[in-house]
């Protein structure tokens, strides 16, 4: 089943059973670190004090591991977002590096790719999440990773607009299905406060289905210059 003939990313079945597995790994990771959290309450109660501080100590680390899962709720409905828009593409040799592209300011990996509407234009779309990207970064990799990691991101599933906002993903093992979806925006489509959002030179049509995705875009789209 080509991922690349359906409308949209969420069209496809694969898909659509990739993030809800997605999503139910969080639920079940949430779940078992709430059930440690109250688990080593118990113990500190219930043990000598000596022993209470070891507990305690699992107690922080488990609130830290649960607050983490839910963070990453808010990502993965924007992931959803995201593929009930764009189709599947599946990139190869997609130009990246963890070091700092030459265009932006941020020391962060990046991806290269192609802007939709500008062919031949390349666009950097870089990693600013910290959260699960370790698994990407070994794949990213350097000129002495291994030939068989940099493999298991090619080719590249990517969904979306990387002026704005986008998905990528790998390939599964049987190479028919996506995992380690992953969430990759532009800086200026988070809506944070003091980044202005922008328009790159978007036609009136993408800003929308960004928009849609829960990207930040101009309201009013400025006019694009006509060749005279």
């Amino acid at each position: 089943m080509d991922p690349t003939t359906h409308r949209t990313a969420w069209d496809h079945p694969p898909t659509r059973r990739a993030w809800i597995l997605h999503m139910v790994l969080i639920v079940w990771r949430f779940t078992g670190w709430l059930a440690a959290w109250i688990g080593s309450l118990f113990l500190i109660v219930a043990t000598p004090r000596w022993a209470g501080w070891l507990f305690l100590v699992l107690l922080l680390y488990a609130t830290f591991r649960a607050v983490l899962q839910l963070a990453y709720v808010r990502p993965s409905l924007q992931i959803q977002r995201v593929l009930w828009e764009y189709p599947w593409q599946l990139l190869t040799d997609v130009p990246r590096g963890r070091a700092r592209h030459p265009s932006v300011e941020e020391d962060e990996m990046w991806l290269e790719l192609e802007n939709p509407e500008e062919p031949g234009e390349r666009i950097p779309l870089l990693f600013l999440s910290t959260m699960r990207t370790f698994w990407w970064m070994r794949r990213i990799g350097t000129a002495r990773t291994k030939p068989e990691l940099k493999a298991e991101i090619e080719p590249l599933w990517f969904a979306g607009d990387p002026r704005f906002v986008a998905v990528v993903a790998a390939s599964g093992r049987k190479g028919d299905a996506p995992r380690r979806l992953h969430l990759l925006y532009q800086r200026t489509a988070t809506g944070r406060r003091g980044i202005e959002p922008t328009d790159r030179n978007a036609s009136p049509a993408a800003l929308e289905r960004a928009r849609r995705c829960g990207a930040h875009v101009p309201d009013a789209v400025r006019p694009h210059a006509r060749p005279h």
